[in-house]
């Protein structure tokens, strides 16, 4: 009586080929991952020579065929008027210096004015719209939010509050094609970023939230608001 050695159970070709896709699929986004850490740890000594957004916008005018002039120059901490700092801090993060990247206090108020219908303003911080910024674009997905939860801890580690606020004021849009303070201060006012007034930081500020949309001299009521947070806290 012969016997038969037991068959092994065979991996359908198809479940197998699922397999190797999302193996390869988590190496190359862990890869992605990486290089985008990788950026963030070298701005803390290399001054970006563009951003995602910037690309973004060269694209689109591309693609529509507009015309398209980029005014980015990229200047120290130093050099940027201390009012300018102050508005952009109390307009766009009031806790920057208090928060580790997320400010949890302002995702539960936006997450109640959402549930209300009432949502008024964002919850991110300036480290979350620097990373978003300088490796993502303005494109919105949950891909591109699950990647940017993971990276603001690496560039709050990586650069500290001093680096990330420098990053900022110089790589954020100010209006169409005009990236960064000293652009900004040029562009709308005609003085460099270290002259800036109170008053034109604070309109100048008041355009962040839509810099394609808003003028700094449309921006006198909310400039008055920010102009109150600057009192508030103490500058």
């Amino acid at each position: 009586m012969t016997s038969t050695a037991p068959t092994r159970a065979r991996t359908p070709p198809r479940k197998l080929s699922r397999l190797t896709f999302a193996r390869w699929l988590a190496i190359g986004l862990a890869l992605l991952w990486s290089l985008a850490a990788l950026v963030l740890v070298a701005a803390r000594w290399i001054d970006p020579p563009t951003t995602a957004v910037h690309m973004q916008r060269r694209f689109e005018a591309w693609t529509h065929h507009r015309p398209y002039h980029e005014r980015y120059k990229f200047i120290p901490l130093g050099q940027i008027s201390p009012d300018l700092q102050h508005a952009v801090i109390a307009a766009e993060d009031a806790r920057f210096y208090q928060h580790h990247g997320f400010d949890w206090n302002q995702v539960q108020i936006a997450a109640e004015e959402d549930w209300e219908g009432r949502r008024v303003r964002g919850a991110s911080t300036i480290t979350q719209q620097l990373v978003k910024n300088l490796l993502f674009g303005t494109s919105r997905s949950f891909l591109r939010k699950g990647a940017e939860f993971t990276l603001v801890p690496v560039a709050e580690f990586a650069l500290g509050k001093r680096r990330i606020l420098e990053l900022y004021l110089n790589v954020i849009e100010w209006g169409p094609g005009i990236y960064g303070a000293e652009s900004a201060c040029r562009y709308y006012d005609g003085i460099a970023a270290r002259a800036i007034g109170r008053q034109q930081a604070a309109q100048l500020a008041a355009i962040l939230p839509a810099p394609l949309k808003r003028r700094p001299e449309r921006m006198i009521n909310y400039s008055t608001i920010i102009l109150a947070r600057m009192r508030q806290m103490g500058w």
